[in-house]
């Protein structure tokens, strides 16, 4: 079935078996379009339309305008930006009469039995164009409610919209208008000044001429005797070293630092100094003490100062704040200017009344947490340690190391703005094994090889929701229940051995501790007593707790997620564990009746005994990493059959699933489930590069290599 891409394409280029060069093609391509690069931040208010911990936006507009009147209205006005013609997959839960319009298009309008029945939630998917899409909703107040809760339809998914006023460019939320006559025609135009709107728009960022004329930090912490705030910003000086003209005007003693080194320490009132600056990009930051009135402003003669994190939405201010600080506290320079740390619990904020900055992971796949990617990063690492390259190298550890450094702060930024996050959505929300066990397993993986810094702290995390948070049955076994994607609620699926056995193990290796690998070990017995099926000697992708019953459907990955999670604790297990020879039998089941289901050319299929499924990528690369590993580590019985079905299927994938720019074809997206293969075969088709699969194939070539080399010796 040649269907995945023109085979005069093929990377038969490289004789279908030079796997360092495959594995070379496949790491460098990906790298290529996934470029590292670090967080965004914007500009952020708690006081308005904001998400909550099921990540949609709540509004109740009877809290924001108590003295409103029935049949009132309130506009709401956003923007979001999609990279391709998609939708925008929202659940609407109405408090009462909404209309809500995509580019000036009405896609949902409610009717007195939504609005009867707020509790139940509407799913709808409206168009979104490629680049800029503008958001507008109207809310009318009655005695039932007034407003509604709205948003992404896949639990803690890290949706969110940007503010589309001049003054709040690239703020998260939304404006929204005082209460307005429900024949009031909305004039809104994205991008005008808030001056020029014929109504008041909230949330209210005015200030008084008199709080204009206090010092800067007066206005956003008050008066704090004793204490110190500090003032951040950067500058490019262009002109070689040299000597710069500096101007501060201090209420309040102040010290001015440039690059942490302090350069004058400046009295109350106007002062100018000289000081030299060598040619490029540099952080300047000032340090006030509070003695009343406080703040500061500074100037550099020909210097034009810039935010220095580029914070979207401070309305034109280049200057972040952080404070206030007692006097004796010894302010960390560099661990505040890294943005990823709260120091003193407090974190950086602009010059807007209750706006703070937030920082937000807006990479597609560089420096996120999730399930795919640590099955991907985990091939690339073993990519590069067969190929010795420090490039693939640098560039996982410093994604990984971008997880670690925003954990803490994620987990405070959960607390301090009321649950949803932009960064680390998954651990700070977690509920299932799927938010933590496979990222988790790769972070501990790539620290054996490559060395991480404050690794145990996420470990020890994840490690204890596993053991103690993570729902399971009478026996022990892993279930999913009370889950934000209430779809899997009350289910076991086989993915979930991969999701926490890897973890279990590599955390055994961790820690020292053996129950780790106890836990491990039951495991796969509990799967097995309801997702084995004996007919057939393979497992079904599910069992649905509601009908207590397995779907009976056996899905191509679910199964290799199970030999795959095998392998990883059998490789670590003590040669006397009381159970090793039971996991040892077992995966001689599995992998017998995965042998005969192997097609002609080489693959395995989507679902796995029916052929007319098609060839999927991910489990025939997860059955050559088993295969492989069970003959070099001498598990599998007659090795000579697996290893003949190692290169068949070797040769099979890099025809037909993998091309000479290194792109990946043929591997199954995410996955729901069904107790019908139709489900599998029809509707849960194949997208190219998909990370489900695309760290698969790599340890796929790694396993192949290892094996050529266990063969030779």
């Amino acid at each position: 079935m040649g269907y995945y891409f023109d085979d005069s394409r093929s990377i038969n280029a490289y004789d279908g078996t030079d796997a360092r060069s495959v594995l070379s093609s496949l790491a460098y391509r990906y790298m290529g379009q996934n470029l590292k690069h670090g967080l965004y931040y914007r500009a952020y208010t708690n006081n308005g339309i904001v998400r909550t911990t099921d990540y949609r936006y709540k509004v109740d507009l009877n809290e924001f305008f108590p003295g409103s009147r029935e049949k009132d209205c309130v506009w709401a006005y956003a923007r979001v930006y999609s990279e391709k013609e998609s939708a925008l997959g929202w659940d609407i839960n109405c408090f009462g009469p909404m209309t809500m319009y995509v580019n000036g298009e009405e896609v949902y309008k409610s009717d007195i039995f939504k609005e009867r029945y707020s509790e139940n939630a509407t799913r709808i998917f409206p168009p979104l164009k490629k680049g800029w899409n503008e958001l507008s909703v109207r809310f009318q107040k009655t005695k039932a409610g007034f407003g509604a809760q709205f948003g992404t339809w896949i639990g803690k998914h890290d949706m969110y919209v940007l503010m589309p006023t001049a003054e709040r460019e690239g703020q998260e939320g939304w404006v929204f208008t005082e209460p307005v006559s429900d024949s009031f025609v909305p004039e809104f135009v994205p991008g005008m000044s808030e001056k020029d709107f014929s109504v008041k728009l909230y949330p209210d960022i005015s200030v008084s001429e008199e709080d204009m004329k206090k010092g800067c930090f007066t206005r956003m912490y008050g008066v704090r005797e004793g204490s110190y705030a500090v003032g951040a910003a950067k500058a490019f000086f262009s002109a070689g070293s040299g000597k710069y003209r500096f101007t501060i005007n201090s209420k309040g003693s102040s010290a001015v630092y440039i690059d942490n080194t302090e350069i004058f320490s400046a009295p109350e009132g106007k002062s100018e100094f000289d000081a030299e600056v060598a040619f490029g990009t540099h952080i300047i930051t000032v340090k006030t003490m509070c003695g009343g009135d406080w703040g500061f402003t500074l100037d550099c003669a020909g210097i034009r100062f810039e935010s220095a994190c580029n914070v979207k939405g401070a309305n034109g201010d280049p200057w972040m704040y952080i404070g206030p600080f007692d006097a004796d506290f010894d302010f960390p320079f560099e661990e505040a200017m890294s943005m990823y740390r709260v120091i003193d619990n407090k974190y950086w904020r602009v010059d807007i009344p209750d706006t703070f900055i937030r920082p937000y992971n807006e990479n597609t796949l560089f420096g996120r947490w999730n399930y795919p990617l640590g099955v991907t990063v985990y091939g690339l690492l073993h990519t590069a340690l067969v190929l010795e390259s420090e490039d693939i190298k640098n560039y996982i550890r410093e994604h990984i190391q971008l997880c670690i450094d925003t954990f803490d702060y994620a987990l405070w930024d959960k607390t301090q703005y009321g649950g949803a996050t932009s960064v680390h959505n998954l651990l700070t929300s977690i509920d299932s094994l799927d938010d933590c066990g496979s990222f988790a397993s790769t972070m501990l993986e790539v620290h054996k090889y490559l060395g991480l810094e404050d690794v145990k702290k996420v470990a020890d995390y994840v490690g204890d929701y596993i053991t103690n948070g993570q729902p399971r049955l009478e026996d022990g076994t892993f279930f999913r229940k009370k889950q934000m994607h209430s779809f899997h609620n009350m289910t076991m699926w086989a993915d979930d051995l991969y999701m926490s056995v890897p973890f279990l193990s590599r955390y055994y290796k961790f820690t020292g501790d053996v129950k780790y690998a106890d836990d491990a070990a039951n495991q796969f017995f509990g799967f097995k007593k309801r997702l084995f099926m004996p007919e057939e000697g393979i497992m079904s992708h599910v069992y649905d707790f509601k009908y207590d019953t397995q779907t009976g459907v056996p899905w191509g990955r679910g199964n290799g997620w199970v030999v795959f999670s095998m392998t990883e604790l059998l490789a670590v297990l003590p040669e006397d564990h009381p159970r090793r020879g039971e996991l040892i039998e077992f995966l001689n089941t599995l992998c017998q009746s995965y042998l005969k289901l192997q097609d002609g050319e080489g693959m395995w299929h989507q679902v796995l005994n029916d052929h007319d499924s098609y060839p999927e990528t991910s489990c025939t690369s997860m059955f050559i990493y088993a295969f492989s590993r069970g003959v070099r580590y001498g598990w599998l019985k007659e090795p000579e059959k697996y290893i003949s079905a190692v290169y068949k299927a070797w040769e099979a994938l890099t025809k037909t699933s993998v091309d000479t720019d290194g792109n990946v074809y043929g591997v199954c997206r995410g996955s729901e489930f069904s107790f019908i293969p139709d489900y599998y075969k029809y509707e849960l088709g194949w997208r190219l590069n998909d990370t489900h699969g695309f760290g698969i194939v790599m340890l796929a070539g790694v396993e192949l290599l290892r094996l050529e080399d266990y063969l030779k010796k």
